[in-house]
């Protein structure tokens, strides 16, 4: 086993593919210091900056204060509390969907719902750009797999019109992680609706960035739809923990009975369900976040000299993995925090920087962190 690891992290270093988990100082305010001498944030999924919001803290603090730490035991056992319900409401609430189901996190969600309704007997479509979640998901169902290019509409309706098994399932992104661009939902659920397939749309960047902030499947009209179902993480634009799966109260009661993520793990604590429920509030009651996001995107977008994407994330094409790796390190030296996409998280294999926008970025010091990463990105072309 020592050879084993010893030959795979020689590898990895080989390719300019190792990775570390390297402690990033705190955000918080009271921390001693100015705004200056913080890192300036360009990486995390902290889009609206509510996982810092005081009212987020004192609903986390509530519920831990009422309830414990933990919720002690599975969902179906002893642990569901309140505060799951009132979360659950507020999801169904943002979302426009009729029910939802809370899990530890989004990679369980999607875990629970390709598990529990995949089989033999269903042929499981997914775009090549998929998170791996998704991926590791489909595998699990022991479903027949067939991969799709990005976002293509007519290869999608090709295989589902030719498709010999029973049931079919669609799984895309309402915004895609690496590249943040946006399918054509309405057209992909119009040919699903077609061949008697269902849409399974992970919203983990939709959920308070379109839409108002209600996603993307709400956007295109969506909400509420028989044959379309969402899935969502709690840690991204609503600055929390966790995951949901929204559909109609009776995908709820199947997904309570079969999915094993949900079963057979702890339920979600109650500090990170009470902040996420109380983001939920916060989303619909303050567009003006939302507003203040899409600007800060699209000056990232300018700044860098690439299209706007549709969501906060902007990606931008480097050279080597190697390239991106040390461009990331420099500008962490800097204090300037991006992301760095590198083989195999890349579904294309090209390497990328991956700057994302939150809604309280100051734009003079974005604006200042993209002129230096083009000047050092410059000096190794």
């Amino acid at each position: 086993m020592q050879d084993r690891l010893i030959d795979a992290a020689r590898v990895r270093d080989r390719r300019g593919t190792v990775r570390a988990t390297r402690i990033t100082p705190g955000t918080d305010e009271d921390a001693g210091t100015g705004a200056l001498d913080r890192p300036l944030d360009l990486a995390s999924n902290d889009y609206l900056g509510l996982s810092t919001d005081s009212r987020l803290k004192a609903a986390a603090i509530a519920a831990t204060e009422r309830y414990g730490t933990g919720a002690r035991a599975s969902r179906v056992v002893t642990g569901t509390l309140p505060i799951h319900n009132d979360l659950e409401l507020a999801l169904a609430e943002l979302t426009g969907q009729p029910a939802a189901l809370t899990f530890s996190s989004g990679y369980a969600a999607n875990l629970g719902i390709l598990t529990a309704l995949g089989g033999p007997d269903t042929l499981i479509l997914i775009d090549e750009h998929i998170h791996a979640s998704l991926v590791d998901a489909a595998r699990l169902s022991r479903s027949p797999i067939t991969t799709i290019p990005h976002s293509n509409l007519a290869v999608l309706n090709d295989l589902l019109a030719k498709r010999t098994q029973t049931r079919a399932i669609v799984v895309i992104e309402s915004i895609y992680s690496v590249l943040g661009d946006a399918p054509n939902l309405l057209d992909t659920a119009m040919i699903c609706a077609t061949h008697d397939a269902l849409l399974v749309v992970d919203e983990a960047h939709g959920v308070g960035v379109l839409g108002a902030g209600r996603g993307g499947v709400y956007a295109a009209g969506l909400a509420g739809a028989e044959h379309v179902v969402v899935t969502a993480t709690l840690s991204k634009a609503l600055g929390a923990q966790g995951g949901a799966v929204l559909g109609s109260e009776l995908l709820r009661e199947h997904l309570v009975n079969t999915a094993r993520s949900f079963i057979f793990d702890t339920g979600l604590a109650p500090a990170p369900a009470a902040a996420a429920a109380a983001a939920c509030h916060i989303i619909l009651a303050e567009p003006v976040r939302l507003d203040a996001l899409h600007r800060i995107a699209s000056l990232i977008a300018s700044s860098c000299g690439v299209d706007r994407a549709a969501g906060p994330v902007q990606s931008i094409r480097v050279g080597s993995p190697d390239i991106a790796v040390k461009v990331t390190e420099q500008l962490r030296d800097e204090g300037i925090l991006v992301g760095c996409f590198r083989p195999p998280s890349v579904p294309d294999g090209i390497s990328r920087l991956r700057l994302t926008a939150h809604a309280n970025t100051d734009p003079d010091r974005l604006l200042w962190a993209t002129a230096r990463m083009t000047s050092m990105l410059r000096a190794r072309t």
